[in-house]
């Protein structure tokens, strides 16, 4: 079976972050964080019970309703999941997340030395395994004396910026609880929908209760990355509590408690106030039409990528360019991700760093570093009528275009003469 580790390079330990939004920090936002900024007490383990409550009313407007003794707060979702893999999956049993996947995934397992395997998505969309797939690694896991007990997931996909149907969620779901694995699925970028009307997003948890916990990074929508955040949420059953209380025995150990300040600007976030949800709507417009350009430009040149339905982000597989680009001495997506980055003057993270094959020439692009221009300039892409249109944006676009045109062409020219 394979794992996680490429070969050829080394293995990949530490991935690219979250892509963030490019824009500066929401003025609401900021004062709150200002407000609580003298104060000195520490924050509970876990979250302080009005953080808690706020979380509840987040998750109940969303259709998974909870009580606060069913949450955890953390400095980050890697924090929790790190908790999460220690409790469910640290004394001997195997994770298995999608291929492609978050880049953050697996390294948390390979802190607490647990073999994670990868298990391919359909072709349409990423983050939820393939449910034949899924069933075939089991197997194959256990015959090798392995113990597959933990899935990772995602709806709303990093890299892939795709969502997955429910068909296939309810059938990959109902294949991982067959097989007696828990779930965890990660809902960081489920408010970052380009077409919340035209998308149908259902969480795990909807479809079973008892055996997902869903943990969300308040950086996928609600905060700055520089600010780490996140919350967890817990089946209403006793295993559910036992695995509540354990997770935050695990925090405990590691202190992670969130900073005061950050914790007031989580819960005043979390309450989804008019400030904040303009905000959210208006940054999600945003990306949304800069992401369509970028992968209309992308495609154009030859290139291959799943309509982006999500998040800031473009999975992009440079396949179909493999002959120029191996002329150019790029064979892997390492080699590919130095080209890139070279040329777009922007980070271009190779497939590699999530999980996918080193051999595949798939970089993830996010679409922030397109908003160019001072911060006053990104503010103004956000009421826009055409952001694609505004001169600092444009320019980005067009040295996008530049670099994947001058590929396309690379590539004719390496067409057989008909």
């Amino acid at each position: 079976m394979r794992r996680t580790d490429p070969e050829g390079h080394g293995p990949v330990r530490y991935g690219p972050p979250l892509p963030g939004d490019g824009l500066p920090v929401l003025p609401e936002l900021a004062a709150v964080v200002a407000a609580a900024a003298d104060r000195a007490d520490a924050q509970p383990v876990g979250g302080a019970p009005a953080l808690l409550e706020s979380a509840c009313g987040y998750w109940t407007r969303r259709a998974l309703p909870c009580g606060p003794d069913r949450i955890a707060a953390g400095p980050g979702a890697p924090a929790l999941l790190l908790a999460l893999t220690a409790a469910l999956a640290g004394d001997g049993a195997d994770i298995l997340v999608p291929r492609p996947c978050a880049a953050w995934w697996a390294p948390y397992a390979r802190v607490l030395g647990r073999p994670v395997f990868h298990v391919p998505t359909p072709a349409e969309s990423g983050g939820v395994p393939d449910p034949y797939a899924l069933l075939e690694t089991v197997r194959r896991v256990r015959a090798e004396g392995g113990d597959p007990r933990l899935l990772v997931l995602s709806v709303a996909d990093d890299p892939t910026g795709t969502v997955a149907p429910p068909e296939l969620l309810h059938e990959t779901v109902e294949a991982a609880t067959t097989e007696g694995l828990y779930l965890v699925s990660d809902e960081t970028w489920r408010d970052t929908v380009h077409d919340p009307h035209g998308t149908v997003l259902l969480s795990p948890a909807e479809m079973w209760p008892d055996q997902v916990v869903v943990v969300t990074d308040l950086a996928g929508a609600l905060l700055p990355p520089g600010w780490p955040a996140a919350v967890a949420r817990f089946p209403a059953t006793d295993e559910g509590r036992r695995l509540h209380a354990r997770v935050l025995d695990i925090l405990t150990a590691l202190g992670a408690r969130l900073a005061a300040p950050v914790a007031a600007a989580a819960r005043y976030a979390l309450d989804e106030p008019p400030p904040v949800t303009e905000r959210r709507a208006a940054t999600v417009r945003l990306h949304a039409r800069l992401a369509a350009a970028a992968h209309a430009t992308v495609t154009a040149a030859g290139a291959l990528a799943r309509p982006p339905a999500a998040g800031r982000h473009l999975y992009a597989d440079l396949g179909p360019l493999r002959e120029p680009l191996a002329a150019q001495g790029v064979g892997d997506a390492q080699e590919l991700e130095e080209l890139l980055t070279a040329r777009l003057g922007m980070p271009a993270p190779g497939a590699h760093r999530f999980g996918d094959d080193l051999a595949a020439l798939r970089v993830r692009l996010a679409t922030a570093p397109l908003l160019g221009g001072s911060a006053e300039e990104r503010t103004e892409c956000l009421t826009a009528p055409a952001p694609e249109e505004l001169p600092q944006t444009h320019s980005s676009l067009i040295t996008l275009a530049s670099v994947f045109d001058d590929l396309r062409d690379d590539a004719q020219r390496w067409e057989p003469p008909r």
